[in-house]
C-alpha cells in the first residue's frame, strides 16, 4: 500500500471533491482519480459515490477512513521515532495554536527555534483552543498553545504568554484622549467584538449589565479585521494588549485600560503526560517556557472593580 495514496483518500474526504483535493496536494485531477483506482482495485471496493458535482464516501470507504487515519498516525510515530535517534532534533514539530496566537505570540519562539533546529519541519494547525486541545488528546499533534485554564487531566500544562486586554479605539474617537474610561463609557460606544474565544466571554460577561442600551455592531472572527475596522471608525473593540502594538507604534489605534476590568489573556504550553515527547517537541516546549519565563500552570483571572 502506497502511503501518497492514503492522503489523497483522506483529502478527498475533507474536501468532498476530487479536483479541490487535488488544488491542496498539488496534483492533476487525473492523477488524483488514478490513485484511488488503484486504492479501490486493491480493496476490490468502490470508496466514493458522485451526489451532483461533489462526492461522498461509501460505506465501504467510510470503513477505510478511520483505519487510513491511525495508519497515517502509526507512520508519522515511526518517523519521528527514528528521527530522535539523531544527537538533535529532526523531522517534524507538529503544533496545534489558533490564529492570533500564531500571528502575535509565536513568531519570535518559530524563528529561534528554526534558528536552533533547522532540520525540524514545523507543521501548524490553526483552530480553537478547544479544537486543539482535541487534537492533543488524540495524537494528531504533538503540542498546542491554548488559551488557560486547562482542566483536562490527561494533559501538562505550563503556563508562557500573559497579557491584559485593553480598550482599542481610532485616534479620531471621543474615547481617544481618555487615560481610563469604565464600562458604562464603552457601553456608548458601537462595539465590534469577536464571535467567539476567551475575549468574547469576557467581554459578555463584561456588558451584561449594559445589554438593554448597547450595541454590537459587528461580530468578526478576525483579530486582524477587528483592528482594521477599528482603525476606519467603525466601532471600538477590547483586545489584547500585545496585538495591536504595531497599529499603536503606527498611530492608527489607541489603546486605554478599562477602569472596572483587569482581565488578562494566559497562555499555556499543553501535551499528553502519558507520551514520551519527540525531541523536536520537547525542545519547543523547553524553548516556549525558558523564553517565557514562566515556570508553572497560572491560572487566568478577570478581576471586576467594583
Amino acid at each position: 500500500m502506497d502511503f501518497d495514496h492514503l492522503i489523497t483518500f483522506l483529502e478527498i474526504a475533507k474536501q468532498g471533491s476530487f479536483s479541490r483535493a487535488g488544488q491542496k496536494l498539488y496534483r492533476s485531477q487525473p492523477a488524483v482519480s488514478a490513485q484511488i483506482r488503484q486504492l479501490e482495485q486493491e480493496y476490490g471496493q468502490k470508496l466514493f459515490d458522485r451526489v451532483g458535482k461533489s462526492v461522498r464516501l461509501t460505506v465501504a470507504g467510510e470503513a477505510l477512513l478511520e483505519y487510513a487515519n491511525r495508519l497515517l498516525t502509526l507512520r508519522n510515530e515511526s518517523l519521528r521515532a527514528v528521527a530522535d535517534q539523531a544527537a538533535t532534533p529532526r523531522g517534524t514539530l507538529a503544533i496545534g495554536a489558533n490564529e492570533a496566537t500564531c500571528l502575535y505570540v509565536l513568531p519570535d519562539i518559530f524563528a529561534e527555534y528554526s534558528r536552533r533546529y533547522p532540520s525540524v519541519q514545523i507543521s501548524i494547525y490553526r483552530n480553537f483552543s478547544h479544537k486543539v486541545l482535541e487534537k492533543v488528546e488524540d495524537g494528531t499533534v504533538d503540542v498546542g498553545i491554548v488559551t488557560m485554564p486547562v482542566k483536562s487531566p490527561s494533559l501538562k500544562v505550563h503556563a508562557i504568554f500573559r497579557d491584559r486586554l485593553m480598550l482599542m479605539v481610532a485616534p479620531s474617537n471621543p474615547l481617544a484622549s481618555s487615560k481610563s474610561v469604565s464600562t458604562a463609557e464603552i457601553a456608548e460606544q458601537p462595539l465590534i467584538f469577536p464571535k467567539t474565544g476567551f475575549s468574547r466571554q469576557v467581554l459578555d460577561k463584561q456588558f451584561r449589565p449594559h445589554r438593554s442600551h448597547m450595541r454590537v455592531a459587528m461580530e468578526l472572527a478576525s483579530v486582524g479585521m477587528i483592528k482594521k475596522f477599528v482603525a476606519a471608525g467603525l466601532g471600538v473593540s477590547l483586545i489584547s494588549e500585545s496585538f495591536a502594538q504595531d497599529e499603536v507604534k503606527a498611530g492608527q489605534v489607541k489603546l486605554i485600560p478599562v477602569s472596572d476590568m483587569e482581565a488578562w489573556r494566559e497562555l499555556g504550553i499543553v501535551y499528553r503526560r502519558d507520551r514520551t515527547l519527540p525531541r523536536s517537541a520537547a525542545a519547543f516546549v523547553a524553548l516556549a517556557r525558558h523564553g517565557s519565563g514562566a515556570a508553572d500552570p497560572v491560572e487566568p483571572r478577570v478581576v471586576h472593580k467594583r
